[in-house]
């Protein structure tokens, strides 16, 4: 209703947002899953060992449910210049990943994707809360909370125990 206060979004899956190919994606289909939200880009230093490892964990721990969801972003030295297309044939070609790529965003500024800005509420990274680069990683709850975040330098390797505790493998 005109009038009303937007509703403050409680968790991860109160969005919806729209994939790589334009198709809407809610988020609340990934609940009970464990999620690893990275901003990506395909001409990053870090794009080579970034992707190979995350493809790994995601091999590793898909069906234990890990999800692994990748959002464009080329507000970093423009390096995610191409379009949707473009970005999904290097993904899907040079790393043969299959978790989910959505639609190039901004993690920044005012134009950031209401994801983002939720994402980085209270999870404070070393520039108060703006995501400093490519690969800055979020690990989120089975219950769609914030759990971590971690540098765009942090090997997804690394972050393989924590996850390991929010599926419950011991």
């Amino acid at each position: 209703m005109a009038g009303q206060p937007e509703k403050k979004p409680q968790s991860v899956y109160d969005f919806t947002l729209k994939d790589a190919t334009g198709n809407d994606v809610d988020l609340s289909i990934y609940k009970g899953k464990v999620l690893l939200i990275v901003n990506v880009a395909s001409k990053c230093g870090m794009t080579n060992s970034n992707y190979t490892e995350l493809n790994q964990l995601y091999e590793k721990y898909k069906d234990q449910g890990l999800e692994i969801l990748a959002f464009p972003c080329n507000q970093f030295g423009e390096e995610e210049p191409g379009t949707n297309d473009q970005i999904l044939d290097f993904v899907c070609t040079r790393f043969k990943s299959d978790f989910p790529i959505f639609d190039k965003i901004e993690v920044n500024g005012e134009n950031a994707s209401p994801l983002y800005k939720f994402l980085k509420s209270g999870k404070w990274g070393i520039f108060g809360d703006d995501i400093q680069w490519n690969f800055a990683k979020f690990l989120v709850d089975k219950n769609g909370q914030v759990v971590d975040r971690y540098y765009p330098t942090t090997s997804p390797l690394t972050i393989e125990r924590d996850m390991k505790k929010l599926l419950e493998i011991i």
